[in-house]
């Protein structure tokens, strides 16, 4: 069949496996151009592995640290005349390459969340590896039921206490306009705690720790982002950051059991993902920080965050903010890039995108995530979407 983007506000159905390896592989290419890393954990797992900064630092991990590692991912399988998920074809792409270089990979594909795919995990654990050095938490989910319970909650992506007039863009039409976003029940902010905070986080490293396959010295890192004063209303002081505030809580109690250093949470740069096209106001900002961030030298997508996080910041001397946090979006929040931003940021206007801000990389961004757009591709080929390139 011929694959092309089926695109439907910010959700693409549609995924290439050849444009899904290739993506894969250049990221494999940036990482062994940096040279390889001497302290680099060896066993390694990665909840959430199958894109963005999941699946930068399974990358990282192995070809640059070789280590081997346990993926975990929820996929779509596909037909013989339909696609399966972009995650489906980048474990495997992944590999594949993997292999080639010697490296065991494992792959467990289903529900992260559930107790069943917790102890399947921790016996391939105890088959493959015996014990982990590191896990890294970079799992983003909508929806998420409580194994215990039962109850299924769903995250709402509100502010807090009023409502909240914001300036967002349509990326399909270009058009930037005002929208207002009504605030929160308390039970929607319940929920986005219940998805987004870090009670699942907990509960993996908990679950690890009690079937005795953490290592000494063991450490756990779970990706989030903070962003700007720009982002807050809709993000930090929504019911994101009541989340994230979790998510701190809980690194605070994993430390308590496991050491001071066994848990860290990672702020990271904005960079297009799925996830991230869903939140008001963070594609426009996304599309005038990459502009900036390029015209400085300083963008960076998920390959080069996480390739600087494993070579700079995982040392025991590592810097970290108030928090106990690891800040990779230093970067995104130093002083010239954010003045830039916010001097742009009342002057967007439909007309003015063009000038001030990046729509086409934005998309050019997005569309990769599938394997759309990538040089070298023949996107008219007949391909078999059950097939991946090896």
């Amino acid at each position: 069949m011929i694959i092309e983007p089926r695109v439907r506000g910010f959700i693409c159905t549609t995924a290439h496996p050849e444009g899904c390896a290739k993506n894969v592989h250049e990221q494999i290419e940036y990482v062994l151009k940096q040279g390889t890393l001497a302290q680099s954990p060896k066993r390694v797992a990665v909840l959430g592995c199958s894109t963005g900064y999941g699946l930068a630092s399974r990358i990282v991990a192995t070809f640059a640290g070789g280590a081997d590692t346990i993926g975990v991912s929820l996929e779509r399988e596909p037909t013989a005349t339909r696609t399966g998920s972009a995650g489906w074809y980048n474990n495997r792409a992944f590999e594949i390459e993997a292999r080639k270089i010697g490296r065991a990979p494992v792959t467990l594909e289903g529900d992260a969340f559930s107790n069943e795919l917790k102890d399947a995990f921790i016996e391939r654990v105890r088959e493959k590896f015996g014990q982990l050095d590191l896990l890294v938490y970079s799992m983003a989910a909508p929806v998420r039921t409580d194994p215990d319970t039962g109850v299924t909650y769903r995250s709402a992506i509100k502010p807090l206490g009023a409502p909240v007039e914001i300036k967002t863009l349509n990326t399909e039409s270009g058009e930037v306009y005002e929208t207002v976003i009504a605030p929160a029940t308390e039970d929607e902010a319940t929920a986005t705690v219940a998805v987004m905070g870090g009670d699942d986080w907990k509960r993996w490293i908990d679950r690890l720790a009690d079937a005795g396959v953490l290592a000494p010295g063991f450490r756990t890192l779970n990706y989030t982002y903070i962003g700007s004063e720009l982002t807050w209303p809709i993000y930090w002081k929504g019911t994101l950051g009541r989340a994230k505030v979790d998510l701190d809580r809980k690194a605070d109690e994993i430390r308590s059991r496991l050491g001071r250093d066994s848990a860290r949470v990672v702020a990271l740069k904005a960079v297009v993902t799925q996830a991230s096209s869903a939140i008001p106001v963070v594609p426009l900002y996304g599309t005038v920080l990459f502009k900036v961030m390029k015209q400085l030298g300083l963008h960076e997508g998920c390959i080069e965050q996480i390739d600087r996080l494993f070579r700079t910041r995982l040392g025991p001397d590592a810097d970290v903010d108030d928090a106990l946090r690891l800040r990779l979006d230093d970067w995104e929040l130093s002083d010239g890039v954010q003045k830039e931003v916010l001097r742009r940021w009342p002057l967007l206007t439909t007309e003015t995108l063009g000038e001030l801000a990046d729509l086409p990389e934005y998309k050019s961004q997005f569309l990769r995530l599938f394997g759309f757009g990538l040089d070298g591709v023949d996107y008219a080929k007949d391909v078999d979407p059950r097939v991946v390139p090896g």
